[in-house]
């Protein structure tokens, strides 16, 4: 590897995280069952090789779930509080290697290092709350309409648990579904995107770490690499009762209509086309500060990017010269600088279709206020840095209605009051993340009414991106409707049962119906 790999430490963080033999071998952990073809993992940091793994055959798929299948035997007959000490240690190791594997993420994925951090610390949150979880699985006790009968329903583990995860959260996506899995008595097969598979490596060495050192079988946390084919393995597979997706809409479609079609479960999390409310009544700093993040923060690659800033008229200019100021100060390179605010996209079909967006909503008539462009030169050797960029546009063009995974930023313009606006925003295909900032509590209580934002999320003078481990996450219409993390997120990893006692020596029908022998 190149300078940026050793002045930053990479080389050592891969080997922190058990991750050997990265330019010229094909071994990267525990990736025990692969056998197939080799992907190479490239940083869009400086290009540079990462490591490479094999992917999953067919034949590796049968042995992974054979595995998974036997050690889901044994997983969920060991109580809950038992499981949840398994998580609490993997937790703690997260805490050990949570610097290594942030710059790992950082590195192969590209978002800042504080953000690689913070992905990490998601991971541990997720584990204390399902350590709590664990001895709270709850059900409900009812009262029978027969005399002498006890109903209550309670909730048992599903069995294996598909993950499908996406490039932009490598590892926090995997811990939200894993760690409420583990608690619930699943065990799991966890497909990474192949853009970022070596991080998926190193989360899998890092939870064999943990059953091995407890003496637990293999087969509770298993990896498997590969494209969308490898992911057909799990949405089309009888035998996984759940499968959880996480990535674009027309991906989710895919995987919603195999497991549909076997009556499996499903829990999606798809596209954000995510907007901000800015009302005449708004703190325009609190707003500057909300969007900017938003809008940049892990260079537009989030399913909770601003996409959006819906102004009202009065103060649009106001706002427009803010972000403008606020932009000039950003700062685009290695993100493993802490002194830079934006890393690169993913690979160069992301910056494609950046450029695409930007010439897209030229054509339909749009302004560019804020220039985008590739970034070439010394540091930017990938080809994968972009400028973030910010259009005049209007709520119907086809582009704003289109999520585009760059940092790119359109700005509506709305007139009257607050439902105008609201409007505006509802009206996009996609309803994951809404924000309003206001000072003005019915303009609040509007926006958060049944009449108000249709999004999983909507928040008050917080912007769109960033959720807390607490609540759950997850939104409707083109992104799905699942829900995961928080709250009784939970539930969707379990199988509901009603439970029926007689304890006495009669045996009386429901609804008073007579059936004498």
């Amino acid at each position: 590897m190149e300078t940026i790999a050793k002045d930053f430490g990479i080389l050592e963080a891969l080997k922190t995280l058990g991750i050997t033999e990265v330019n010229d071998g094909t071994s990267t952990g525990s990736n025990t069952f692969s056998n197939g073809s080799i992907i190479e993992s490239f940083s869009p940091v400086d290009g540079q090789l990462i490591g490479k793994v094999k992917t999953t055959t067919k034949a590796d798929y049968e042995n992974v779930i054979h595995t998974a299948a036997t050690a889901f035997k044994t997983w969920r007959t060991i109580p809950a509080p038992q499981r949840g000490e398994i998580v609490r240690q993997f937790g703690e190791k997260l805490r050990e290697k949570k610097e290594a594997l942030g710059k790992l993420v950082s590195y192969e994925m590209g978002k800042s290092y504080q953000e690689g951090l913070g992905e990490v610390q998601e991971m541990i949150d997720i584990c204390d709350f399902a350590v709590g979880l664990s001895r709270q699985l709850h059900g409900l006790t009812m009262h029978s309409e027969r005399p002498g009968h006890r109903m209550y329903e309670q909730y048992h583990p599903l069995g294996v648990v598909g993950i499908i995860s996406a490039f932009n959260f490598p590892v926090a996506v995997w811990a939200w579904n894993t760690a409420l899995a583990w608690i619930c008595g699943d065990v799991c097969v966890w497909k990474p995107s192949e853009k970022t598979p070596i991080c998926g490596v190193a989360c899998q060495n890092i939870a064999a770490e943990v059953f091995a050192e407890n003496n637990l079988p293999e087969g509770i946390c298993n990896l498997i690499n590969g494209d969308y084919t490898v992911g057909e393995f799990i949405s089309t597979d009888p035998r996984v009762p759940l499968v959880s997706a996480t990535g674009s809409t027309r991906m989710g479609k895919i995987v919603a209509q195999a497991v549909a079609a076997r009556l499996g479960k499903s829990l999606l999390e798809l596209g954000g086309n995510n907007a901000i409310i800015v009302t005449p009544d708004a703190d325009i700093k609190m707003t500057v500060i909300g969007a900017v993040f938003g809008a940049v923060g892990t260079a537009g690659q989030r399913c909770t990017s601003t996409r959006r800033l819906i102004i009202h008229d009065s103060i649009y200019d106001k706002v427009k010269t803010a972000l403008v100021e606020a932009y000039k100060q950003l700062r685009i390179g290695n993100p493993l600088d802490e002194n830079n605010h934006v890393g690169p996209l993913i690979d160069t079909d992301a910056v494609a279709m950046y450029n695409d967006a930007l010439k897209n909503v030229v054509d339909e008539g749009g302004t560019i206020l804020v220039e985008g462009g590739v970034l070439q030169g010394e540091g930017y050797e990938s080809g994968c840095y972009v400028k973030p960029a910010i259009a005049e546009a209007k709520a119907d063009f086809k582009i704003v209605q289109h999520e585009t995974f760059a940092p790119i930023l359109y700005l509506l313009k709305y007139t009257g009051d607050v439902e105008n606006a609201i409007a505006a925003q509802n009206e996009v295909a996609q309803g994951l993340s809404s924000a309003i900032m206001t000072n003005n509590l019915r303009e609040a209580e509007r926006f958060l009414s049944v009449n108000g934002s249709d999004c999983g999320i909507a928040n008050v003078n917080i912007g769109t991106s960033g959720a807390e481990i607490g609540g759950a996450f997850g939104g409707e219409k083109d992104t799905g409707g699942g829900r995961e993390s928080g709250s009784d997120a939970w539930k969707v990893y379990m199988r509901r049962q009603t439970n029926t006692i007689n304890y006495t020596t009669e045996l009386p029908l429901a609804q008073g119906i007579k059936f004498d022998l």
